[in-house]
């Protein structure tokens, strides 16, 4: 039986995989085509389909977020600007990289590597802080006064200091050079064009440490660039017909719910445990793909088998978490709101 050209089954592995990605995306703030394209790429489809297909899927679920950073001041449109032409541009490079890879036969290859690297470095990144916040934290009780979203870190004060002409000024504050911004930006739009990622989780940290503004300002003005850029890598791919409208369009309705909910438990759970999971999510999601090429070389399913558990189950799990933690906060406030039974005067 098949809806929509697909099977039953892949119907509700897209619609529920996107409400879980959409949970990730509300909670970590990050559109999930990191998750979405190596995911096709497992499922067969062509490396351009797969990486136009998850461009295509973080620009429709950007743009609630950027409205929400909007309304709270939280985005530097000058910069924001600058980023999308020099996002564009590495997009573009990066995508003629992938058609000319994929005339060699190579493309799938080389992706899978990219990703295997990339998500597991950053995974790996992310859980050597969690370590070191224990570490330094051993009881939990950090000094809340030590960390300000207000505060630009030291290497991106550092790199400021370097003022190489032309100097754009911040709207957050802070000066910052012309060509910092478009070294950092150009580089996470070429990644982007390469893998099909919209390129968040590498984006943010790029405006935070490299262009140096604040945390707040570096989230909603990664997501306003990763916006327009989101939409120009959408259209660069679908004009050569590598985006699959149906599989974006069950993505995006399972999204939509999930991204709702995640937002609202980013103010339950707490930021060590966003750390973990997150950094797990990643190093899991990392040894997924690196399964999946291993099973193209060996000629072998039942390691594909076990790379689709690791990356789709990845995401599941670590959502699944957050839901958890939701349901427990919201029975937990219920029973608060409960009268005494023998309630006083």
């Amino acid at each position: 039986m098949e809806i929509l050209g697909l099977s039953l089954t892949l119907l509700v592995l897209f619609v529920s995989f996107g409400f879980m990605v959409g949970v990730l995306f509300g909670f970590f703030g990050m559109g999930g085509s990191f998750l979405i394209t190596p995911t096709l790429l497992i499922l067969d489809y062509p490396a351009s389909v797969a990486i136009g297909s998850g461009l295509a899927f973080y620009f429709g679920t950007s743009v609630i977020a950027v409205l929400k950073h909007y309304d709270i001041g939280q985005v530097d449109y000058k910069l924001g600007a600058i980023l999308f032409v020099v996002l564009s541009l590495g997009i573009e490079l990066g995508s003629r990289l992938v058609f000319g890879l994929e005339a060699l036969g190579v493309a799938n290859l080389i992706t899978g590597v990219a990703y295997v690297v990339l998500l597991g470095g950053i995974g790996a990144l992310f859980l050597r802080r969690a370590a070191n916040l224990d570490a330094e934290d051993p009881d939990g009780e950090g000094d809340e006064e030590d960390v300000d979203d207000d505060d630009i870190p030291a290497i991106g004060q550092k790199i400021q200091s370097y003022t190489v002409p032309p100097m754009i000024s911040l709207t957050s504050g802070g000066r910052a050079s012309l060509w910092t911004i478009s070294g950092a930006g150009g580089s996470v739009g070429l990644v982007s064009g390469l893998i099909g990622v919209g390129g968040g989780f590498i984006r943010m940290p790029a405006i935070y440490y490299l262009i140096g503004t604040p945390l707040s300002a570096a989230v909603g003005t990664s997501l306003f660039a990763g916006l327009f850029s989101g939409a120009f890598g959408t259209f660069t791919y679908g004009m050569s017909g590598s985006v699959d409208l149906t599989v974006v369009s069950l993505l995006l309705v399972g999204s939509a719910l999930g991204a709702r909910i995640g937002s609202a438990a980013t103010t339950i759970v707490e930021e060590d445990d966003v750390i973990v999971y997150f950094g797990l999510m990643m190093v899991l999601a990392s040894a997924g793909i690196a399964l999946s090429e291993l099973a193209n070389w060996l000629g072998t399913g039942a390691l594909d088998l076990v790379s689709v558990f690791l990356l789709v189950g990845s995401s599941f799990a670590v959502a699944s978490m957050i839901l958890y933690q939701v349901v427990t906060s919201v029975g937990g406030d219920d029973m608060d709101s409960q009268p005494a039974a023998d309630g006083g005067d």
